[in-house]
């Protein structure tokens, strides 16, 4: 009798094990922060002429044609960014950019951070003065969110974007952030909708354009840029 109490209380174990296998705890939702109040106006961050409002390296960010021009020609060990001199916690913002024929590296839109020069002990050799922490909107290769020097790659799927996003032609960009919800259209179809289950996180921050670290030439483009604050609409505008 004890081998056998012995031998069920075995296979109960072993059966109890593969049971916490094939089901992880499930992970934990995300609370529901309101949108926050505040003054509602719309704003053209771009001017089409010039960088006025922006901070960034003068030598890597230019205008063109009524177009941001983001541009390297030698190797960037770190990301750098275009930066709105103000701050923003709820917004949406519109905007057309295209990555150009050479380079096949994301950009992205930086919200909910600190720019954090203290990456590297020389941050003007590095040229690491305008990083970013931060959340990140990226595309078009490699969709989704990314959580700049905290989390890493966000659970965002980024093949609803990758369907719909244009390689090397302009996209279409909406980026609609509420309380602790981002969501995202790209070319009129809605693409993301994600909720930061640590809403401890978001800070208020300038909105930053992504040049990314890299060993080879690259160029991006931005135009639009227009930030309606504590939007008046809960919803995408742009989705068809």
């Amino acid at each position: 009798m004890r081998t056998l109490l012995a031998l069920s209380l075995v296979i109960a174990a072993g059966a109890a094990g593969a049971q916490d296998k094939k089901d992880p705890p499930a992970k934990k939702e995300a609370p529901i922060v309101k949108p926050r109040e505040g003054k509602n106006e719309t704003v053209k961050l771009f001017d089409g002429k010039t960088l006025d409002g922006w901070e960034g390296y003068t030598d890597l960010w230019s205008v063109k044609d009524e177009v941001i021009v983001g541009k390297n020609t030698d190797p960037l060990k770190f990301s750098t960014y275009l930066l709105t001199k103000n701050k923003y916690t709820d917004f949406r913002l519109t905007f057309s950019t295209k990555l150009l024929p050479g380079s096949e590296m994301h950009s992205g839109v930086a919200f909910w951070g600190v720019v954090k020069p203290d990456v590297s002990k020389e941050p003007k050799k590095e040229r690491s003065e305008y990083t970013y922490a931060g959340h990140l909107v990226m595309f078009p290769s490699g969709y989704g969110m990314y959580d700049l020097f905290g989390r890493n790659g966000l659970p965002v799927d980024g093949g609803p974007a990758k369907k719909v996003g244009k390689q090397h032609d302009w996209n279409e960009v909406e980026v609609l952030a509420q309380g602790n919800r981002v969501r995202v259209a790209i070319n009129g179809a809605a693409v993301v909708d994600w909720r930061d289950p640590q809403p401890e996180r978001i800070k208020e921050g300038p909105i930053g354009l992504q040049l990314h670290s890299l060993n080879q030439p690259q160029e991006l483009h931005f135009k639009g840029l227009v930030i309606e604050t504590f939007p008046k609409e809960d919803k995408l505008l742009t989705v068809k």
